[in-house]
């Protein structure tokens, strides 16, 4: 539901986490190169990594197998940028030691390492990768390039999952990966500059979205869509005060694997429509199914409760999609066909049960959709 709640946004890697877990604090939304006005979708996103294991350098151990056998476990901070769209796509890796990340504990995020900061309402920094590096680094799983960026953020309408999320089940690590949206829309305003092409950040056509994951291990499948970029195909209307979210895929709860499950929400005009399988009350089931094609991700999701129903019907073309890298706190390295949008399309349709019928409640367009998918082994 939207609920703020600002202390699941803390530095989480404490107890076991601290030596096999991952925290981090994702940011995406488009951007206007400033010459042309095109619109471009970025994402900037600070990872930890097992800061109990760190070492005078990032440890990086997902390619070295005899590294991984000996015990070695991977420990860095990760500054991650990325782009979308036919014309130029990448993600951009600058990793650290822990003895140069400076982080509040118990308190209001407030992360630093090298030239990049994050707290709850700025974002800056910059990275770079030169195309030498990137040939001699496979380990960093990135592309050659340089980004900065200086952002203001204003986190408008947040996903509370709930009780599951909570203080007691994070200290119990109840979960193997633990999530919540405080900025399921967010309005950004500032610059980006990406290999000297400046972009500017509005916050009325940014769309923007901040989360945050955390946990032991990722999961699969991994499946993530949401979008505040809605307008109503019957009035035509643009929802100014609307946001839709999806994610998730097949929880582990004290290391059992439940069946594929996801979490959603549909923030519609002011009102909540929360369909969270953990709130059994509610009656909250959902049916999915995501694909890839030839030319296209495809997602297909209904979700239902006692009261409401929501049905999302999405895709996103692969050549304007990258396909994301992430090394597990484990070391191992098991999603490697995970594709990574902000350029979706499609349909959301919201019902109300009325005497025991559907009501249509709106039927909406959806644009700039961030959108992820994939699974173990694919």
């Amino acid at each position: 539901m939207n609920r703020s709640d600002i202390t699941r946004d803390y530095f989480m890697l404490k107890g076991p986490l601290a030596k096999k877990g991952y925290d981090w604090w994702w940011h995406s939304f488009t951007a206007e190169n400033k010459e042309t006005g095109e619109s471009k979708p970025f994402f900037i996103e600070y990872f930890l990594c097992n800061p109990a294991l760190a070492g005078d350098e990032p440890r990086i151990v997902w390619n070295d197998p005899e590294a991984r056998e000996s015990g070695v476990m991977p420990s860095y901070c990760l500054v991650k940028v990325g782009f979308w769209g036919k014309d130029k796509k990448g993600q951009i890796h600058n990793f650290y030691p822990w003895k140069d990340v400076a982080i509040a504990e118990d308190s209001p995020l407030d992360l630093s390492v090298g030239e990049c900061s994050c707290t709850e309402n700025r974002i800056r920094g910059k990275v770079l990768v030169t195309p030498e590096q990137a040939a001699e680094h496979p380990e960093w799983m990135c592309d050659a390039g340089e980004m900065e960026w200086d952002l203001s953020v204003d986190k408008k309408v947040s996903y509370n999952v709930g009780y599951g999320a909570s203080k007691f089940f994070r200290k119990i690590n109840a979960f193997e990966m633990f999530w919540h949206a405080e900025g399921m829309k967010t309005l950004y305003s500032g610059w980006i500059r990406l290999d000297g092409v400046e972009y500017i950040v509005k916050p009325e056509t940014c769309y923007g979205y901040a989360d945050k994951n955390w946990g032991g291990d990722f999961t699969s499948p991994w499946v993530w869509l949401s979008s505040s970029n809605l307008v109503s195909n019957i009035s035509g209307k643009r929802l100014e005060d609307s946001v839709f979210e999806i994610g998730g895929g097949r929880p582990k709860a004290f290391g059992i694997a439940m069946n594929r499950k996801l979490l959603g929400q549909c923030y519609y005009e002011g009102r909540d429509y929360e369909f969270n399988f953990s709130k059994f009350w509610t009656g909250s089931r959902t049916f999915f199914d995501c694909k890839e094609t030839d030319d296209e991700i495809v997602w297909s999701v209904t979700q239902t409760t006692f009261k409401a129903k929501m049905e999302v019907d999405i895709r996103c073309r692969k050549e304007d999609m990258i396909l994301i890298n992430y090394e597990s706190p484990n070391g191992k390295k098991l999603h490697n066909r995970l594709w990574n949008g902000g350029n979706g399309i499609g349909t959301v349709r919201l019902y109300t049960k009325k005497h025991g019928e559907w009501s249509l409640v709106d039927d909406m367009h959806a644009e700039n959709i961030g959108c992820e998918y994939g699974e173990y082994g694919s």
